[in-house]
């Protein structure tokens, strides 16, 4: 339990509101940029409030800026700081300039200075404020990193190591002022030994969270439960008992097959792991399914099934990729004009309505059974969301291969689910053939093995450096891969650990660029024909190329075939997108794959990592390898980078209750 009260300060509301209604209202303007008149008598008076909305905009913007240069910092952060901070951000980094430090981009020393900008010889190491700023910001970074929570000791050494005078004493202060919340929870692993009393006390840990992860995973666990818990299985008509009419309350139930229905569609399903997932599904509303590339034929199985069955069923993927290799194992529904779209939108299309089955009239998600694929990738806010929008007794199977990395969002949900054993788990034992396919098994059980590839499936090259690692993997993406396999160029794919480094994103994408598509970089460092990928938000990334671009901003035309404009502002989540990390890779696969394993990212490479990035290839993978031992040492011996999370041991708790 928290040791904290869970509900955010009534101010916060009141202001998150306020803020919401300003961007609603400053956003009703037409394409010239002039505020849009409303209709009739009320005209007027939303022009007046939309100017008085900008001129209190600017003067905030004014005073802001004003306060930053006085503390020693850019200007150009007012707007930032406006956002975050609300029109009285001149005012909030007045009294307290460490707030500064809630701006993205803004690291510890940088807030340091400022604060010396502006209280001079006062802005003291110890100062109640900077603890108040530095143990929510040490937890951001710690959330970018995957963990939902901290233990406290970790966390004081990292105040510690920012010359905080008292760690203790600060975070006690912290948590007492609801900066953020604390729990304590047995320590994970401990086994009683037996000759402990039943009465002792397990060894026990605190953890340190901020307050939108800690109510994120309370509410995912809460979802998960009252799923599980409202689930009504069907059941055959001779053992049904007869609907008393009186009890009706008009709202409409959940369709529920019988259970012969569901065991002969498990008896049609074309494989036993299908037939398995089929007849987990009919008795549970949450069934957790892990396999590979070709288990995603079962899913397929399982939706055709259902919809057979009469259940509104769909599927949701990450990515628009995954959306249509999933619909291209379906069995077509009518023929010609009449055929029906298949039942699979993508994640982020389903929950905002752009794509799917619709709402329901409570606002809930249209369906009987969603099937969610790539659900290693959800972190525990969008898993959340995920569950607020499913109904009562909504069936819910989270599908994803339990080697590929996790979601760039802190949290390890598919993880925790199925560590938990909160649900029935599947394992499909349907195998990836081919050479690739059997490389990356072995990988996903830590062993590195060669493999036969007669048709030049998997090929390993050596490099001596990061240097030579671009030079190879440039002269195999522009060369010897549309040469000598008929892969053209942009069906390959670059995959590296990072965007820095000697053979990272940014090195290879510039060394692509000048050998394939050269020019001057004039809209914002591209041109057109550049290939890219756009980032909207972490974890998400839509690759492209870029059309041209003028004062409108960059046109682009996704892979999808959609079209997109980005605005200047955009532009900061625009990348060259010849050369991709792996995890803006997730959810995709290319026919070409060339992994780029440069020498000054050995320290980071694991298993997991290595599994993901081969996993990329279709046809073809070759491997640039400059790390030495550390590839096999990371496969045989460092499975994933640790994360800590609370959401297993919530579902614990739920358990046992």
């Amino acid at each position: 339990m928290s040791d904290v009260e869970k509900d955010a300060p009534e101010q916060r509301t009141e202001a998150v509101a306020a803020l919401a209604d300003a961007i609603r209202v400053m956003e009703q303007r037409d394409g010239d940029g002039e505020p849009q008149a409303a209709p009739g008598a009320e005209a007027g008076a939303s022009v007046a409030s939309v100017a008085s909305l900008n001129e209190q905009r600017a003067a905030a913007l004014r005073a802001t800026a004003e306060v930053l240069t006085e503390g020693g910092a850019p200007a150009e952060f007012a707007a930032a700081a406006v956002a975050e901070l609300g029109e009285g951000a001149a005012e909030v980094l007045r009294a307290d300039p460490w707030a500064v430090l809630s701006l993205p981009g803004v690291r510890p020393e940088q807030a340091d200075g400022f604060a010396r900008g502006l209280l001079g010889t006062a802005a003291g190491p110890g100062d109640p404020r900077r603890a108040q700023a530095l143990a929510p910001w040490l937890l951001e970074q710690a959330a970018l990193r995957g963990h939902s929570a901290l233990e406290i000791g970790e966390l004081a050494t990292g105040l510690e190591k920012l010359g905080l005078p008292d760690a203790a004493a600060a975070l006690q202060e912290v948590v007492t002022d609801g900066r953020v919340m604390a729990f304590q929870e047995e320590l994970p692993g401990h086994q009683p030994a037996a000759s402990d009393e039943d009465d002792d006390e397990p060894p026990m840990r605190t953890l340190l969270a901020l307050e939108r992860l800690a109510l994120a995973e309370e509410s995912l666990a809460d979802g998960l439960v009252r799923v599980m818990s409202t689930f009504v299985p069907g059941v055959d008509a001779e053992t049904e008992d007869a609907a008393d009419p009186d009890e009706a309350d008009g709202t409409p139930e959940p369709v529920a097959p019988a259970p012969t229905a569901w065991e002969a569609a498990a008896a049609a399903a074309p494989s036993a792991s299908a037939a398995a997932l089929i007849r987990a599904v009919a008795d549970s509303a949450l069934v957790a399914h892990t396999g590979s590339e070709a288990a995603r034929a079962e899913l397929a199985a399982l939706l055709h099934a259902a919809g057979s069955l009469g259940l509104r069923a769909w599927a949701a993927t990450w990515t628009d990729q995954g959306r249509d290799s999933l619909a291209a194992l379906l069995p077509a529904t009518g023929t010609g004009a009449a055929e029906a779209a298949p039942p699979v939108a993508v994640l982020a299309d389903l929950l905002t309505g752009a794509a799917g089955p619709g709402r329901a009239a409570d606002g809930t998600l249209a369906l009987d059974l969603l099937v969610v694929l790539d659900a290693p990738l959800l972190d525990v806010e969008l898993a959340a969301t995920l569950l607020e929008a499913l109904a009562d007794g909504t069936r819910l199977v989270l599908s994803g291969d339990p080697g590929q990395l996790w979601s760039a969002g802190a949290g390890r949900f598919f993880a925790d689910l199925v560590a938990a054993k909160a649900c029935p788990t599947v394992a499909s034992r349907t195998p990836d053939f081919g050479p690739i396919g059997e490389l990356v098994s072995g990988i996903g059980i830590g062993e590195l093995q060669p493999v036969d590839a007669p048709e030049k499936e998997v090929v390993i090259l050596t490099a001596k450096d990061g240097g030579e690692a671009v030079h190879r993997a440039i002269q195999l993406l522009t060369d010897s891969i549309p040469r000598a396999l008929g892969i053209p160029v942009e069906q390959v794919v670059l995959l590296t650990p990072g965007h820095g480094g000697n053979a990272g994103t940014r090195a290879l994408n510039a060394a692509a660029k000048a050998r394939l598509n050269p020019g001057p970089g004039r809209f914002g460092g591209f041109d057109p024909g550049d290939r890219v990928v756009y980032s909207p938000a972490p974890g998400l990334a839509r690759p492209g190329r870029v059309l041209d671009g003028d004062a409108a901003g960059l046109h682009l035309e996704l892979t999808d075939g959609t079209r997109l404009t980005l605005a200047p502002a955009q532009a900061a989540g625009l990348r060259h997108g010849w050369a991709l990390t792996v995890h803006q890779a997730v959810g995709r696969r290319w026919p070409g794959v060339v992994a780029v394993l440069p020498d000054d990212a050995a320290a980071g490479l694991t298993r997991q990592w290595v599994y993901t990035a081969f996993g990329r290839a279709e046809r073809h993978l070759s491997v640039v390898h400059a790390a030495g031992q550390a590839l096999p040492q990371a496969v045989a011996e460092r499975a994933a980078q640790p994360r800590t999370t609370r959401l297993r041991a919530i579902l614990a708790e739920h358990t046992e209750q």
